[in-house]
């Protein structure tokens, strides 16, 4: 049994975790930067700081809380795109020197692959076929996996991500930062049906998405309100907006998935967490026959263990990195 050491600093959450080759985690460590709520959202530069202050330290509290040592480890592997350049840098520079240092090998890991990959730390039998909505605070795409190495992005963001119309929206409420959670907790007391905000794109046949005509919609119609009338509504506001995304990412990917005749769907990345959205899709998928994957809370924001989990089919095809494996921003499931 092959045991991995995992990194992952794309944003603002060093995460650190051991896995093993049958997707057990010995260990999942993550640290969230707070402090970006001061700001509203991630300062770039701050985050590549706080990775660099608190890597060295979770490296050492996931391996003792795995009770492994670190020449027991077979491998290291670390996500390398898409993300904050600086952040991804932390964790690309820390990886390759510790790879040296102990004469193991290095896997490059792409960050929304690991996303796929997190649902086989729970489903560890699950394999593709399936459709896929990846949904995060950076990505929203529709992926149809005919295998892991073989799969057609049949939809993407044209603008926003859902998860970026979750926290501006958040932002122009005052609710704080990261805005995902904070709306889903207040829409759940609010009407979704007070305010009707546009859904983009809704066409048959188009499987693409898109949230800034839908974000601009919303502050120009908190512009025309007083903060008083806000403040006494802001949990039907909440509620409309959440319908509003969730309508969208739910309406596309089901009837992709009725057009061709896809009986399994995983949703993963960080907006896997909001509860309208695992209602909805649920039910949409119960009426058409297919079953919905959703990862555990724990997994469903970034962390490392998704990283190690993506790394394991790489560590047995002996897909190995380089030294001079460097970090990049650019989006893309095929890239690495």
């Amino acid at each position: 049994m092959i045991k991995i050491l995992a990194f992952e600093t794309s944003c603002d959450d060093t995460s650190v975790a051991v896995v093993d080759s049958n997707y057990k985690v010995h260990a999942n460590l993550i640290s969230s930067q707070v402090t970006h709520e001061d700001f509203g959202g991630v300062v770039p530069e701050l985050a590549s700081r706080l990775h660099l202050k608190n890597i060295m330290k979770i490296t050492k509290a996931t391996l003792d809380k795995a009770k492994i040592k670190l020449k027991d480890i077979d491998a290291i592997c670390v996500s390398i795109n898409p993300g904050l350049i600086g952040a991804l840098l932390v964790g690309v520079s820390f990886a390759k020197s510790l790879a040296y240092s102990i004469k193991k090998p290095l896997i490059a890991v792409n960050h929304m692959i690991g996303h796929i990959y997190g649902i086989k730390l729970e489903n560890p039998d699950l394999e593709p076929p399936y459709l896929a909505l990846v949904v995060s605070g950076g990505h929203t795409e529709l992926v149809n996996f005919k295998s892991y190495d073989n799969f057609d992005i049949v939809g993407r963001t044209r603008d926003d991500a859902a998860g970026e119309a979750f926290d501006k929206v958040a932002k122009l409420l005052d609710l704080g930062y990261p805005g995902g959670a904070k709306i889903d907790k207040i829409a759940q007391k609010g009407n979704p049906d007070f305010v009707k905000f546009p859904r983009a794109l809704n066409r048959k046949d188009n499987f693409d998405f898109s949230f800034s005509g839908f974000k601009t919609a919303v502050r120009y119609y908190l512009h025309e309100k007083d903060k008083d009338y806000i403040k006494n509504h802001i949990n039907d506001i909440a509620a409309s907006v959440q319908a509003a995304i969730v309508d969208s990412l739910t309406k596309k990917t089901i009837n992709y998935a009725q057009k061709e005749r896809i009986k399994t769907i995983i949703v993963a990345g960080g907006v896997s967490a909001n509860s309208l959205l695992r209602k909805e899709l649920k039910e949409k998928a119960r009426i058409i026959n297919s079953e919905v994957h959703f990862p555990s809370m724990e997994y469903c924001m970034d962390n490392a263990a998704m990283i190690g989990a993506a790394a394991i089919d790489k560590f047995k095809r002996k897909e190995f990195a380089e030294l001079s494996l460097n970090a990049f921003s650019t989006k893309g499931l095929r890239l690495i």
